[in-house]
């Protein structure tokens, strides 16, 4: 979930490019560098949590250089880190491997864990080749000096898996419209609200796209949709079409906007068509629940 208003032009050029060679498999006709660049500006948020903001929409001029929220929560107290190459600020003294751990693992090269703000959890899901192409692109933006105070532990850091996602998928699954759909729908870390309870806790147990969570900001409060196949307290009863509005738009079936945090059309706008049916597909198959 992410707040922002626009992707900055030249990172949303190269997505917009590559999504029409994007097709059902992935990344298949794509350099690395391009299916990391889709995957990022299209369907992964970073800069919801990674870029600062100004006044309407991110500074991408400063882009990657660490986000302008702070999580404080009585485990930790974090912003989203400085992730350009800079050496003395970002990321720019860790190699492939170290970052592919952070991704999947969330374990920092020293050691220390991240705290589970960072969606690694869903990242675990991702293709080996979809990991070395969005390193790739993380690798690629210019070096951004910037000092983001360092994260404050207040307990062992914990934390579900997202069951079927423990592991990399196989490219060859990515064929299958269902499996690709419930694959970009998790690294998207669309459950990060949809799985989560109204006492905050992350259940995908008993909880898997019940929604219910209430987010407050500074525009108002938004609870968490009911995005199971329930065909009246979910969207079972929902067309294809109006799905899809939700996702690539961010409005709703009563044509009103969608509040933030489910700003997702600003990136998801920018998905191949064949990965918006694909998710989809694989919603229209999440069990009811009301």
């Amino acid at each position: 979930m992410t707040f922002c208003r626009h992707i900055g032009a030249r990172p949303l050029l190269l997505a917009v490019a590559v999504t029409a060679a994007a097709g059902a498999c992935g990344a298949q006709a794509e350099t690395a560098l391009e299916r990391g660049s889709y995957l990022v500006n299209a369907v992964m948020a970073c800069d919801g949590c990674h870029t600062p903001r100004q006044a309407g929409g991110f500074a991408m001029e400063r882009r990657f250089s660490g986000g302008a929220q702070t999580w404080d929560t009585p485990a930790y107290t974090v912003k989203g880190a400085n992730i350009t190459p800079d050496r003395d600020t970002g990321i720019g003294a860790w190699n492939d491997d170290d970052l592919k751990r952070a991704l999947t693992e969330g374990i920092r090269p020293s050691g220390i864990p991240l705290a589970p703000q960072m969606p690694f959890v869903f990242y675990k899901i991702l293709t080996l080749r979809d990991l070395d192409a969005v390193v790739a692109y993380i690798q690629s933006v210019p070096a951004v000096r910037s000092e983001v105070p360092p994260p404050s532990y207040k307990a062992a850091m914990k934390f579900a898996l997202m069951p079927g996602g423990e592991k990399p998928m196989a490219d060859e699954d990515l064929r299958d419209p269902v499996k690709r759909g419930f694959y970009l729908a998790t690294i998207a870390h669309c459950m990060e609200c949809h799985a989560r309870r109204p006492d905050g806790v992350q259940d995908y147990a008993s909880w898997f796209g019940r929604g219910g969570f209430e987010f407050r900001d500074t525009w108002g409060a938004a609870v968490a949709r009911n995005i199971t196949s329930h065909p009246a307290a979910g969207i079972g009863g929902w067309s294809d079409a109006e799905i899809k509005r939700v996702l690539v738009e961010g409005v709703g079936r009563d044509g009103r906007a969608l509040k933030p945090p489910m700003a997702r059309h600003i990136y998801f706008k920018h998905m191949t068509e064949a990965d918006v049916g694909a998710i989809i597909a694989w919603l229209r198959t999440l069990p009811p629940l009301d």
